[in-house]
């Protein structure tokens, strides 16, 4: 057996990992992940500040699902403190929370196209999504970290000409993805590259509590935690699933979540029409603990945290996604005959390192000293 390395900077990672493959000539018997390279330390950070500074914070945890973040620290201290959020806010944060997943799948497309060398699919990803970051600029002021969410609501309201705007914008990139979902699941170097390869099963699934796409590919549609959120229980939100469980059925649950989320901002909208209302209130923050949990991107996002009455952070544990799909990744190697396999099947979990990096720390309880923990 022989060591076939990839990273920490590699043309197809986004961020930066180091993948050690385990090989018996060109087959991939196993791998080795080695993490550390782009640990902030935001949990750490956001202990002792306000909830203010904190929910700024929250934001830079992701580049890419950034919205997220601030919507789950939002109503995590919300359901705390027994905040009622006024209805448009509810609303337009289904808009562009949808939004977000829309451009986060297509660049996870566009990556995976790129890893299997179809460019010319993954340019037309890439520019469907530049119209969704122009939406997202439209309605926040901003294309990344885009300051909405608030607790109590969201910053901004939005008017006519900006609803004309999204609803004109939306129905063209449905068009659009109508064809690159043909162009994928018709496309012959595709199913050569996809079907049958990175497969994993339901019991894997539930063995490493994959999560997002990845567990709906594989026949878990219970994982979507918008199924549980209240605001998506009144859309009547339904999720995306397949049985396969290969590097083409997690892209194509992408592909087809998009289709969803623009069905869900047509309905979000109409129901912002119909409210009235401002979009945040005034907020009186009590001390206590409390968790909230949303649907990120890539699945379950998940907070934790400790705060004094007035709002100063105690406490705070974020778990991102990536963390429990990238334990899935070495099941999904079983079935990747090559090198350039076990890559794209890298690309399919869609990993997002930056968000996923954690420091531990081990206590001796007798002598009281404290050293990191080595994932080796």
């Amino acid at each position: 057996m022989n060591v076939v390395p990839i990273g920490p900077i590699h043309p197809v990672l986004k961020e930066p990992i180091r993948i050690k493959l385990i090989v018996e000539g060109e087959n991939v018997v196993g791998s080795e992940l080695e993490m550390g390279y782009v640990h902030r330390g935001i949990e750490k950070i956001m202990e002792g500040k306000h909830y203010l500074k904190g929910i700024y914070l929250s934001e830079r945890v992701c580049g890419i699902c950034s919205y997220i973040h601030t919507q789950t620290f939002a109503e995590c201290i919300e359901h705390m403190s027994k905040i009622e959020v006024p209805d448009k806010a509810r609303y337009l944060r289904v808009v562009t929370a949808e939004l977000e997943r829309i451009h986060s799948h297509l660049i996870a497309a566009a990556v995976y196209d790129l890893s299997i060398e179809h460019e010319t699919l993954a340019m037309w990803c890439l520019n469907a999504r530049e119209h969704v970051m122009d939406l997202m600029e439209l309605i926040t002021g901003n294309r990344v970290n885009m300051g909405f969410n608030v607790v109590g609501g969201v910053r901004l309201d939005i008017n006519k000409e900006i609803i004309d705007k999204i609803y004109k914008k939306i129905n063209e990139l449905e068009d659009d993805m109508k064809n690159i979902l043909e162009v994928f699941e018709t496309g012959p170097l595709i199913n050569l590259r996809g079907e049958g390869i990175g497969v994993i099963g339901y019991r894997e699934i539930m063995k490493t509590r994959a999560v997002g796409p990845v567990a709906r590919a594989s026949a878990m549609p219970e994982s979507d935690w918008r199924l549980r959120h209240p605001t998506y229980k009144e859309l009547k939100f339904k999720p995306v699933w397949r049985d396969e469980g290969d590097n083409s059925a997690r892209m194509i649950v992408r592909h087809e979540e998009v289709m969803t989320s623009i069905n869900l901002i047509r309905k979000a909208l109409e129901l912002y029409e119909e409210s009235s209302g401002g979009v945040r209130v005034k907020v009186d923050i009590k001390g206590g603990s409390g968790e909230w949990k949303n649907e990120a991107p890539r699945g379950e996002v998940y907070y934790k945290m400790s705060l004094t009455d007035g709002g100063l952070i105690k406490r705070i544990m974020i778990r991102t996604p990536t963390v429990m799909n990238l334990e899935a990744y070495k099941y999904m190697l079983k079935t990747c005959p090559t090198v350039s396999d076990a890559v794209t099947t890298y690309t399919s979990i869609d990993p997002c390192v930056s968000c996923t990096e954690r420091t531990i720390v081990l206590k001796d309880k007798k002598t009281g000293k404290i050293k990191p923990y080595s994932f080796k």
